[in-house]
């Protein structure tokens, strides 16, 4: 498979926030059939990258002292061409510049954001790491989704911060959902949780990572310390699950039910 045509504003790579990088190795290496890079430690502060099949797919990073008050997690980085005109977007917008823009040597530019409605966003400035090499099968990211707690808000941020040439999807009272691009070209997604997010859970963003069969890649998942959330639902876009890894991180998976058996 080719290496996916990012385009500016669309998500480019994720990686992981972790207290334990050999727990999230050992979880994420049987669970998807990943492989492990560790960066130089100097120039890197020994971040991990993990590959599918030689692919590039997601970074993990190991909590640091001062981080510890926060949950393991999930983010979503979306491509840009200028991270300090994307830092000064976000600000003028209603958003928070949590990380400002740093030089990753050789690699990029990469900054950390708030969005209006108060999900955390990455932001990647690439130069000689593009992103993530493969999309949408086994083991690899399938789709990004921000469940928001002021959907017109961020639907609007999204747009003017991150230039995002929006579908709606559905806009009903119980499903508001926009999307960057239409149909099969849509990239990602932003869901109104506003009914059903609790008071002490922000907005936030979710991975979903595909995988070939969703009740086998529980079952392996919970096994290994995992834990079920939610789900497996059979949707129109498939059968989903959501999941925490063994330190508490939460993803999704998602199988398409046509290609099941394609493993």
């Amino acid at each position: 498979m080719p290496t996916p045509d990012i385009t500016p504003g669309a998500p480019c790579w994720i990686d992981l926030m972790t207290s334990n990088t050999d727990t999230a190795k050992q979880f994420y290496g049987d669970l998807f059939g990943w492989e492990f890079q560790t960066g130089d430690e100097e120039k890197y502060g020994g971040y991990i990258t993990a590959n599918k099949n030689g692919k590039m797919v997601a970074g993990i990073m190991q909590k640091q002292a001062d981080q510890a008050a926060m949950p393991d997690m999930w983010s979503t980085y979306l491509r840009t061409d200028d991270a300090a005109a994307t830092a000064a977007a976000v600000t003028a917008n209603g958003g928070q510049v949590y990380v400002e823009p740093m030089d990753v040597p050789e690699q990029g530019h990469m900054a950390i954001f708030g969005d209006v409605s108060g999900a955390a966003i990455g932001a990647w400035q690439p130069r000689e790491m593009r992103g993530y090499e493969l999309v949408a099968e086994n083991g690899a990211p399938a789709w990004h989704e921000l469940h928001t707690k002021d959907y017109d808000a961020a639907v609007k941020f999204y747009q003017e911060v991150f230039g995002w040439d929006t579908d709606v999807m559905s806009d009903t009272p119980e499903f508001r959902y926009t999307t960057l691009g239409a149909g099969e070209e849509a990239k990602a997604g932003i869901m109104d949780a506003s009914g059903y997010l609790p008071a002490e859970v922000p907005s936030n963003w979710q991975v979903y990572f595909a995988v070939g069969d969703a009740d086998a890649s529980i079952e392996k998942a919970v096994s290994m310390g995992g834990a079920l959330v939610d789900g497996p639902d059979d949707t129109p876009f498939g059968r989903l699950a959501t999941l925490t890894d063994p330190t508490g991180a939460m993803f999704k998976i998602v199988a398409d039910t046509g290609q099941a058996a394609q493993g």
